[in-house]
């Protein structure tokens, strides 16, 4: 069943017992509320910044591609005087450098473990699993309180963010 446009009530033929509008035609210039009485209300809408991105939205952006992604948004002319959007920035590269860092150190004490026969490669396999999965877990953290408008300061490096930012 259709409704009227105009008045809203159920129209089964070519025109609306009640008001006589053709079915199908538009509504009238003045918005008239439904029979009911009661309209929803429009949706919430985002305040976006400058730049078109709303702080968490970009502080959560500066985590997705590390290093890359924290350059970005500090080279960006609206998002890099935001104090918070800033930190995010200088903590992402921070981490991504980080576990570049832990990752070659990995890798080296791997090349030693590696002369040890079958112990030697369970350790280096569950170290790198260890090592995946917390800089995955730290990550998606990382992102998650950002768009959460929530400040998490990693232990090492988030004191320097702060003061980079």
């Amino acid at each position: 069943m259709t409704y009227c446009a105009n008045c809203g009530s159920g129209v089964e033929g070519k025109f609306c017992p009640k008001c006589g509008t053709p079915a199908g035609a538009a509504p009238p210039a003045g918005d008239v509320p439904p029979a009911s009485g009661f309209s929803a209300p429009p949706p919430p809408q985002a305040v976006a910044g400058a730049g078109g991105l709303t702080d968490n939205v970009a502080s959560a952006l500066c985590y997705a591609l590390g290093l890359l992604t924290g350059i970005l948004f500090l080279v960006i002319a609206p998002y890099n005087q935001n104090r918070t959007i800033r930190f995010h920035a200088f903590q992402a590269i921070f981490f991504h450098v980080g576990m570049i860092i832990v990752s070659i150190a990995f890798m080296v004490i791997a090349t030693i473990l590696a002369h040890i026969p079958i112990l030697g490669w369970i350790i280096d396999l569950l170290g790198w699993m260890a090592i995946s999965l917390g800089a995955l877990i730290t990550w998606l953290m990382l992102m998650y309180k950002a768009y959460n408008n929530d400040k998490l300061v990693l232990p090492i490096i988030g004191p320097l963010a702060e003061k980079q930012a």
